[in-house]
């Protein structure tokens, strides 16, 4: 808790409400692959664009 509240400065509810692999993760403790850079994302994002729809057309 108190490394919840002084380092994270997370509030009471935020804390309890958290699962433990949350708090774990916050505190740097969960170890895998890191999340993807800004820059290897709009790759990603070039290379496969959203499709457009005819939303707006109706039914």
């Amino acid at each position: 808790m108190k490394a919840a509240f002084a380092h994270l400065g997370w509030s009471p509810a935020i804390f309890w409400g958290a699962t433990p692999r949350e708090l774990a993760a916050g505190l740097g403790l969960v170890s895998g692959p890191r999340a993807v850079g800004r820059g290897a994302f709009e790759q990603l994002m070039r290379a496969y664009p959203d499709e457009t729809s005819n939303a707006g057309d109706g039914p």
